[in-house]
């Protein structure tokens, strides 16, 4: 239900500039493209500890990630190969962020902000990575509230307030509460799956 709600604000927000993007006729891989780029530099600007700055970032390339399979969808430009670059450089965005966090971290000798980092990072790669194995066996696993738009938002605003630690705290502990959470949902529908075949 809260998933429901949440895509469909989503769409209404993306949906007018989706469709101002959409009549430029520039390409939903190429947004992907970009939105990885700036991931990239945000890394970078991150790793040399100007958060302020790498918070407006993170939200700029969060942009590019809302847009582009908006402006696939308005421009009839969907395929299943974009479907796939946009899931693997939303991966690698998000895991580049994360290493921009861990290089300032390590460079600073923060050690409780290193393992966070680190929990934060396995928690957001797990959650999509159910998700994405459950789809395989055609299973739907769109459970738990915490997915990557709440986790960017929740990363820019730490970034933004110079309140990482609490957010290192939140985003490490709710991502892999949602991993293990939708790896019980999974169980459950085989089991169920199961049951219904005997």
């Amino acid at each position: 239900m809260l998933n429901k709600a949440r895509r469909s604000l989503a769409q209404r927000v993306n949906k007018i500039p989706a469709e101002l993007v959409a009549k430029t006729r520039i390409s939903p891989n190429i947004l992907t493209a970009l939105g990885l780029l700036v991931a990239l530099v945000t890394a970078w600007v991150l790793s040399t500890g100007h958060f302020f700055l790498g918070g407006f970032l993170v939200l700029g390339s969060g942009a590019f990630d809302m847009l582009d399979g908006a402006v696939a969808r308005i421009s009839g430009r969907s395929t299943r190969f974009g479907a796939i670059l946009d899931s693997t450089f939303d991966r690698l965005s998000e895991a580049a962020l994360f290493l921009g966090l861990l290089a300032y971290y390590a460079n600073q000798g923060s050690f409780q902000e290193v393992v966070l980092v680190g929990a934060a990072l396995v928690g957001s790669m797990m959650t999509s990575y159910v998700r994405a194995r459950a789809e395989v066996l055609g299973l739907k696993c769109e459970v738990g509230l915490f997915t990557r738009p709440e986790r960017v938002i929740l990363l820019a605003i730490g970034l933004i307030f110079n309140q990482m630690l609490v957010i290192l705290w939140i985003i490490a502990v709710l991502s892999n509460l949602v991993a293990w959470q939708r790896l019980f949902y999974v169980w459950q529908q085989l089991r169920k799956a199961c049951k219904e075949e005997d």
